[in-house]
């Protein structure tokens, strides 16, 4: 096996290991993803896949494009963070936006529709980092392990 492959496969397969892990909390664990954790997943999707091409098909193109994909969920786990955080207001369909000013009927209107699954709220930590903090450090790495596969590749 190639060095090419063995980075493809480490990239590829962390990001297989971080979609495995946020569907268990979701369905083992009882935690729902908010519209942010939904938007984290989609790229580790495209990473995967890309990782079956890049092994099926040699060449810088693809691992480049595997560290697109990690970089992306990367920034959106950072965004996710500072929501989280209250560094910054997040979409307005999934965080609160306080109800100061609403009449009775608007508040009324507001809780009706408001998501069930909030992303300015933290449903897990592990040593103080939620599961946002964690995809955006591992999708980072997973992006240095892509551009390691994008170096070692045999094409030129």
């Amino acid at each position: 096996m190639t060095a090419e492959r063995r980075w493809i496969i480490l990239a590829a397969g962390g990001s297989a290991f971080l979609l495995l892990g946020a569907l268990a909390f979701q369905h083992l664990g009882g935690l729902p993803p908010c519209k942010l954790c939904i938007w984290q997943r989609w790229p580790h999707v495209i990473a995967i896949g890309i990782g079956l091409l890049a092994l099926a098909l040699p060449g810088r193109g693809l691992p480049l494009l595997g560290a697109v994909a990690a970089f992306a969920t990367g920034a959106i786990g950072i965004y996710h963070t500072g929501v989280e955080r209250g560094w910054w207001e997040g979409p307005a369909s999934c965080s609160s936006s306080g109800v100061s000013g609403l009449t009775a009927e608007e508040l009324f209107e507001q809780v009706m529709s408001a998501p069930l699954v909030r992303c300015d709220e933290v449903p897990w930590e592990l040593l103080s980092l939620s599961m946002a903090n964690w995809n955006a450090i591992i999708a980072f790495v997973l992006m240095l392990f892509w551009v390691k596969a994008t170096f070692t590749s045999a094409e030129a």
